[in-house]
């Protein structure tokens, strides 16, 4: 049952009544309206940007990308009995709404969230640049109207990454408005240079100018339509095969930032892979300091630090159950760790994030749990108002 709330928490004067531990997600979801691309684009682009289309019996989704048919099997409910056969809308109210939003997030415990496109992921897959760019610009035009809404959603720009020129415009003009991040897919379009590359040179030295931090989501790789089955994997294990290998995008992004020299070159860059877990970080750190001292001979370019450095002080990663994720920070001494809800999809928390935040946090120090919960957060985006206090 919802704990009665005021719209915004704490600013308005929101008592507790029970014990909740608050938490700022470094990891949710804007649900973008179905009529957004024709409402805002010329009908011959519309027709060409990302739409889903599901069979009658809610299986399976077919979606449209610029010519391209994508078909995959819909995710199903399995924590959230009630949320049978429901859409996003119905089950989560809040999803696309910008007040009834902060009613879910209150219910739910979760203050402020790094907030991503949904639909507009696939955005990735179109190679017609001028097209990318167009629809880049309607995602962001309708996401700061969003975000104008409430200081607590920092919603990512989506950054057009078929040409770097466009990417860098579209960084600039983001931050001219407000935006905090761009949302990057984990690898570039297909055909276009991959990031350890120093064509991207200009897209990092604008996000760092311009403050913005750099926002990998897993699972977000360019697809070819030629050769995509709805999955890497079929077969005996394929769904945990595939779902596994969705997180392996984001840590390979920013390995490849290090090991290129970006956080050298660019120190007050930021970076985060959210829904990908967070124990991967001292993994990826150790096994690239082994490799920078071992094969120094071999090590092009040089960096001033140990790639464990950048990792650690430059990389922040979001994770949702992990229970590995919290030792990242007690014994291995990544303190860059956010939680994540993943609000509204599927697989996220929403009914149930207060019982995943207990489980996670209640045999922790307050120190640590605030760390993960707020703190991890606040330092990558301080303008958010600050977080009510968990109670101990």
């Amino acid at each position: 049952m919802r704990s009665p709330t005021e719209p915004n928490g704490r600013e308005e004067g929101w008592t507790m009544t029970e014990r909740k531990i608050w938490a700022n997600s470094g990891d949710s979801h804007l649900v973008e309206p179905e009529d957004l691309f024709e409402s805002s684009l010329p009908p011959a682009l519309a027709e060409r940007m990302p739409r889903s289309v599901k069979d009658e019996d809610g299986k399976w989704e077919t979606i449209h990308v610029d010519g391209q048919q994508f078909r995959r099997r819909m995710p199903k409910a399995l924590d959230l009995t009630d949320a049978e056969g429901l859409t996003v809308r119905e089950r989560a109210p809040g999803a696309n709404d910008k007040a009834l939003r902060h009613v879910d997030l209150d219910a739910e415990g979760i203050w402020a969230e790094l907030v991503y496109p949904s639909i507009g992921i696939w955005m990735s897959s179109i190679q017609d640049a001028d097209l990318l760019a167009a629809g880049a610009r309607a995602v962001n035009d309708w996401a700061i109207e969003y975000q104008r809404f409430s200081p607590r959603y920092v919603c990512t720009a989506t950054i057009p990454l078929l040409t770097v020129e466009t990417a860098v415009t579209e960084i600039e003009w983001a931050a001219s408005m407000g935006f905090h991040a761009g949302y990057l897919s984990v690898a570039p379009p297909i055909g276009v240079d991959d990031w350890h590359l120093d064509s991207w040179e200009p897209m990092w030295s604008a996000l760092e100018e311009t403050g913005m931090v750099a926002a990998f989501h897993v699972g977000t790789e360019p697809h070819d339509a030629s050769s995509f089955h709805g999955s890497y994997f079929r077969g005996p294990g394929g769904a945990l095969l595939n779902y596994l290998e969705t997180t392996y995008g984001g840590q390979r992004a920013v390995t490849k930032m290090i090991a290129a020299g970006v956080f050298d070159r660019h120190p007050t860059l930021r970076a985060i892979v959210s829904e990908g877990g967070a124990t991967w970080g001292p993994f990826v750190a150790d096994r690239l300091d082994e490799a920078y001292r071992q094969h120094s001979s071999q090590v092009r370019p040089q960096l001033s630090r140990l790639p464990s450095e950048y990792l650690y002080e430059n990389v922040y990663a979001s994770f949702q159950h992990d229970r590995t994720a919290v030792a990242a920070v007690t014994s291995m001494g990544w303190r860059n760790v956010c939680w994540g809800s993943d609000y509204p999809h599927i697989e996220g928390t929403f009914g149930h994030t207060q019982k995943v935040l207990h489980e996670l946090f209640d045999d922790v120090d307050a120190a640590t749990r605030d760390r993960i919960t707020t703190g991890a957060y606040q330092e990558l985006f301080p303008h958010v108002p600050p977080a009510p206090i968990s109670e101990a």
